[in-house]
């Protein structure tokens, strides 16, 4: 069995592989499975359709017993790919309250944690690329 992590496999049909893919990827691989869709309004001003999400962004549950909560991320998972919100627990039978950890999948950004420049700046970008795209053909075709 091969022991190191083949970034160049594309995909496979078998579940057994797509599950060695993820569960063997390293963390800088992982970063990329805590993508998020976006609200649509963020989703027309900067272009793109998904991010990965990151600690300070405010999120909406959109499946589950919370659905339609609206909280911000304080701690995000790489390793298990979970996100805790704020604000969001559960009751145990013995009465402490524990976080609830959820999925990427079933969250929705609808702000973005603006701190990072670097992520501004891809951002930035993507949003000048779509409006390139977008321009009127001068030619008059």
């Amino acid at each position: 069995m091969k022991t190191e992590f083949s970034t160049s496999w594309i995909s496979s049909k078998q579940p057994r592989k797509q599950r060695k893919y993820n569960y063997g990827a390293p963390l800088h691989i992982r970063h990329s499975f805590l993508s998020t869709h976006l609200s649509k309004g963020l989703r027309e001003k900067y272009k793109t359709r998904n991010l990965p999400i990151r600690k300070g962004d405010e999120a909406l549950v959109m499946r589950g017993s919370f659905a339609r909560k609206k909280a911000k991320v304080i701690r995000v998972d790489i390793k298990r790919t979970r996100v805790v919100l704020e604000g969001i627990n559960r009751t145990k039978r013995e009465g402490s309250k524990v976080e609830v950890f959820f999925h990427p999948s079933s969250l929705e950004i609808t702000a973005l944690n603006t701190d990072d420049k670097k992520r501004l700046k891809r951002l930035n970008l993507k949003e000048t690329k779509g409006e390139k795209n977008n321009a009127p053909n001068k030619s008059g075709t």
